[in-house]
């Protein structure tokens, strides 16, 4: 059975990339760290549509958990194998670096891009031995641009563009392909905080993004017609920019 692994597939990006896999045929494995609630609902719109999966609870920051949970979920099936990972699980803690905290950049750089290095090398195994797998980094206008007050998130993001990048060149004559994609401004939790209103006029679509054109670029990078398709980085903005 073929699987598709989401991390942070509680809600928003993640929700939606959750019911696009499972939409393209996946069992959706759902992972989330605390919102057990909101995860349900999830695993639930993927079955009333007419898919299925499970959900995953894991900590992608803490990589005992990782090891434990996810390790050891790939020994116990063997029938099931993950043949597309989104690494989706992020987080913000803004804060202008004068003022941030070790604790801000410690946990942004753990949970965003530490969690990218653990979670794929628990997976990449298998795809190695079937040549065959779909990576899909979920990163951001601030890993490309850089804004002002996420010193931490920024350089995540960025570390998780140039690992992309290098891991897709290990790896292509092994058929598994190695993508990102980079949201501008989508409407989720994440940016329920922000004026949109404002904001909206520097984005030349005059709109925030929905989750869903999101999911629909990562499902495009994870389906098999993407193989030729590697190391790339694909800007979801508005055009704001590029």
């Amino acid at each position: 059975m073929k699987c598709a692994l989401i991390t942070g597939g509680s809600r928003g990006i993640g929700k939606a990339i959750c019911i696009k896999m499972a939409a393209a045929g996946y069992y959706v494995l759902v992972n989330y760290k605390s919102n057990a609630e909101e995860a349900a609902k999830t695993l639930m719109a993927i079955r009333e549509n007419g898919g299925n999966g499970e959900l995953m609870p894991f900590d992608v920051a803490d990589r005992e958990q990782i090891k434990n949970i996810l390790g050891t979920w790939v020994e116990a099936n063997e029938d099931k194998y993950i043949e597309v990972l989104v690494n989706n699980a992020g987080i913000r803690d803004d804060s202008l670096m004068a003022w941030m905290a070790e604790e801000q950049w410690d946990n942004v750089l753990k949970t965003n891009l530490d969690s990218f290095f653990y979670v794929t090398r628990m997976v990449l195994n298998g795809m190695l031995t079937r040549k065959y797998g779909r990576i899909v980094n979920i990163v951001s206008l601030s890993g490309l641009k850089g804004l002002a007050g996420q010193t931490n998130y920024s350089a995540a993001k960025a570390g998780v563009i140039g690992a992309t990048k290098a891991l897709a060149q290990e790896i292509a004559r092994q058929g598994i392909t190695v993508n990102a994609v980079a949201p501008g401004f989508i409407k989720t939790d994440m940016t329920e905080a922000l004026d949109e209103k404002e904001l909206k006029m520097i984005i030349p679509a005059r709109r925030f993004g929905l989750p869903e054109e999101v999911a629909s670029a990562a499902a495009f990078f994870a389906s098999p017609e993407a193989a030729y398709i590697t190391g790339q980085v694909l800007s979801v903005n508005g055009g704001l920019y590029s």
